[in-house]
């Protein structure tokens, strides 16, 4: 399936969904194409005023949209599990997006004690996941729909090690592109133990390619400036997607007729860039006793068991 394109969407009216990280870049414009289309949206973010904001302008666009905000912090697990009791208040989720990313930050813990972009890419949505669990059950058709990206290519191995001790000198790139393979192996093994179980839950993953969003700039925000990191941000903002197309392979995995375990990116040269079709991931990605090591490392550090 390639040239796929938001016209492909079906009518969602009757469907509910969550998606984190709205507040811009790829989750806004996943926000507006999903209520275009009809579907009730969990807006989560982190920043109530910024939350605000964008619930805000996603309402003067599309004025019919029937959206929630919904504070939640994906590096704190008990803002996690403070937000997964409200989101309870909405019932029954047909869709769960888990688009928060943060990229190449400075080493820093998560205040779990976890290195940040792992606590927050992985075990936060990792946790999110588990606690809406029921809830994505009790819709009878649900997808889970975790952001990929080529950098899990560059992880030389699974984020197996103690999550809470540090492994070794942190590269913010290698912990980034561990984080990003984090997402691909649990997406891939809730889907296997989603169908083990004869749950009707979709495990997915899209790659947005090349994406100009602040993703970069937010990396670059924590720590000191480097020529590397200016030259790589200046990349990004001229060669990247604009979030309304990064956004595309997103939507396709969240609503397209495709499989569960499927992995959607850019049509186009190296998965950078244009119309959404199915890819493949890196053969680590796929590697079954990993993602089962990494499930079960991330119960125990989030104290998250899946129903």
């Amino acid at each position: 399936m390639t040239g796929w394109s938001p016209a492909d969407i079906a009518d969602l009216t009757g469907k509910r969904a969550l998606v984190t990280g709205v507040t811009g870049g790829l989750g806004e414009a996943t926000v507006l194409q999903l209520v275009r289309h009809g579907c009730e949206v969990v807006m989560a973010a982190r920043t109530a005023a910024k939350l605000e904001q964008t619930v805000a302008h996603v309402r003067r666009l599309a004025p019919s949209a029937e959206v929630h905000p919904l504070l939640v912090d994906l590096a704190d697990q008990s803002s996690v599990r403070r937000a997964a009791e409200q989101a309870a208040s909405y019932g029954p989720l047909d869709l769960l997006v888990n688009n928060v990313d943060v990229m190449a930050t400075p080493h820093l813990r998560t205040v779990d004690g976890f290195e940040l972009q792992l606590g927050t890419n992985h075990f936060g949505h990792f946790a999110l996941t588990g606690l809406l669990w029921p809830q994505l059950v009790a819709s009878g058709d649900a997808r889970v729909v975790a952001l990929g990206s080529q950098a899990h290519r560059m992880a030389r191995a699974a984020p197996l090690d103690d999550p809470r001790m540090p492994a070794g000198r942190y590269g913010r790139w290698q912990s980034y592109a561990r984080s990003k393979l984090a997402n691909l192996l649990f997406a891939f093994e809730l889907d296997r133990r989603a169908r083990a179980a004869g749950v009707p839950v979709k495990g997915m993953a899209a790659n947005p390619g090349y994406a100009s969003t602040q993703l970069m700039g937010t990396g670059r925000a924590m720590g000191p400036h480097t020529v590397r990191g200016t030259i790589l941000g200046a990349a990004f903002a001229v060669a990247g997607q604009k979030p309304d197309m990064g956004c595309l392979p997103i939507l396709m995995a969240a609503t397209a007729d495709l499989p569960g375990g499927t992995y959607v990116g850019p049509g186009g040269f190296a998965q950078m860039r244009g119309l959404p079709g199915v890819v493949a991931p890196g053969k680590l990605a796929r590697d079954p006793e990993v993602a089962r090591r990494l499930w079960e490392l991330s119960e125990r550090a989030t104290n998250v068991l899946f129903p």
